[in-house]
């Protein structure tokens, strides 16, 4: 089946072809490295890691770049703020190598794109001279101009500006702002190089010693490491203007096709709010996994809505999503119970029973335009067939049915770690079968220490007609 993508830039959904068979090549805007990792950035790099992962799935060879932009106004206004006194120069590395260590940690921790070596993860400071180079081009075909020691792009020699956020030149010319210091013709250029001021990064240029400009970056990088023209460009919707209006204005005048999907994502919002320090909602990575401990609470949530729609972040959701995982927690410990680690391989002829038909509607749901509310779904009407042919003389696809769940979560980046764990703690199973005992010999009061010890330890126990079954808190 065809995979379809909702592309922002026609603004409807289209059937996916690569520009060569079974080679995806993708491009994802990503941090800009000044601050701990919050759970707005983990939406946004889940969103495409489950795009990437699921790519894969169908066979496709990935390649993903997602650049990393460590030089810019936060990061100078950061190194002053941490490091005061010291080289500004020296100081905006540190806030850099710290927030990208940050960043990189927290995606490890949420099991987001932790095979590296299939990543590209540019950084900006290492693509100066060919922004130059780049730049310089842009000059050369009447597209560009030094002003003031600054480079901007003339917005005038882009053809069908404003086609991506289908908008009037005229409705963006109103919504911007002209700082004093700009130099520019018109009010929509923007600037590709930024002359230097005293003590901040800057490097060497033909037009004068300063930096790039913000959107410079992601059409050079883009560009270089995926060639003039690809298949996808990711990022959040805050972004199709300026950037990316302001990226295919450069790129094309540049002589380059640039991307031909655009994918958008929703933003998130915290209890109906945008997300800030100024009211107190600002809630990083490492803060929910202290909160919560399960990195894939998060991600349920996150899957629970199609990635083109805004999603909410509220603790009873995350209750909900806790649920949610539960249900896949009760069923594998029961399967596990009834079948110890029989090898999949070796299950009578006829065992996968209808999980086919699972399957294929877990492909039809993420093929259009990667619809992961809807294929989430399949994963739970799994859970619940599961349980229906529990007692039945279909039991024998139980296992198999598991082994399918996991695969297909793991396109999800769910990794179900934590019932993993649960299963190889063999100290809550002692304790388990020692509660048992007393409960048999009528000690109901030993029982229930044992009750009350697994509980302070955060291990709940569930007293189920197929037995006891541990989760934690």
């Amino acid at each position: 089946m065809s995979i379809y993508i909702y592309n922002s830039l026609s603004r409807k959904k289209e059937e996916f072809h690569s520009l060569k068979p079974k080679e995806v090549k993708m491009y994802v805007c990503g941090p800009t490295v000044y601050d701990e990792p919050h759970i707005g950035h983990a939406r946004s790099a889940h969103i495409f890691d489950v795009i990437r992962r699921y790519l894969a799935y169908k066979d496709y060879q990935v390649k993903f770049v997602r650049n990393v932009t460590d030089v810019d106004d936060k990061i100078i206004n950061k190194a002053k703020e941490e490091f005061p006194g010291e080289d500004l120069n020296a100081a905006c590395k540190k806030v850099a190598e710290k927030y990208l260590a940050a960043y990189q940690e927290a995606l490890k921790s949420l099991n987001i794109g932790i095979d590296q070596e299939k990543i590209f993860e540019p950084r900006a400071s290492e693509y100066i001279p060919k922004m130059v180079k780049f730049i310089q081009g842009l000059i050369d075909r009447g597209a560009a101009y030094v002003s003031g020691g600054d480079v901007y792009f003339d917005i005038t020699k882009a053809k069908n500006y404003g086609k991506l956020s289908n908008q009037s030149l005229e409705k963006m010319e109103s919504g911007v702002r002209v700082a004093p210091q700009e130099n520019k013709r018109n009010p929509l250029d923007f600037a590709l190089w930024k002359s230097a001021k005293e003590n901040e990064p800057s490097w060497d240029s033909p037009f004068g010693r300063g930096r790039p400009g913000w959107h410079i970056e992601c059409s050079v990088m883009s560009s270089d490491i995926l060639g003039e023209e690809f298949d996808i460009h990711g990022g959040g919707i805050d972004l199709i203007f300026p950037h990316h209006e302001n990226e295919i204005a450069q790129s094309e005048a540049a002589g380059e096709k640039f991307a031909r999907y655009w994918i958008h994502h929703g933003l998130l919002t915290i209890n109906g709010q945008k997300m800030a320090k100024s009211l107190g909602n600002f809630i990083t990575v490492q803060d929910f996994l202290d909160k919560y401990k399960n990195a894939d609470l998060l991600k349920l949530l996150f899957l629970s809505t199609h990635y083109t729609h805004p999603v909410d972040y509220t603790d009873e959701k995350i209750q909900e999503a806790k649920k949610s995982y539960e249900r896949f927690q009760i069923l594998f410990q029961k399967i596990d119970r009834e079948f110890g680690s029989r090898d999949t391989a070796k299950l009578p002829t006829g065992s996968k029973g209808n999980i086919s038909i699972f399957k294929d509607k877990f492909v039809k749901a993420m093929d259009d335009d990667f619809n992961t509310p809807q294929a989430l779904g399949v994963l739970f009407d799994m859970v619940t067939e599961c349980n229906k042919i529990f007692d039945s003389d279909k039991r024998f696809i139980l296992r198999t049915a598991m082994e399918t769940i996991i695969e297909l979560a793991n396109i999800f980046g769910l990794s179900f770690g934590e019932i993993k764990e649960e299963k190889s703690d063999n100290w809550v199973m002692t304790a388990i079968a020692m509660r048992e005992q007393f409960r048999k010999d009528k000690k109901f009061k030993e029982a229930d220490e044992i009750r009350k010890e697994l509980e302070v330890k955060g291990i709940i126990l569930e007293d189920t007609k197929d037995g006891t079954i541990p989760r934690r808190k």
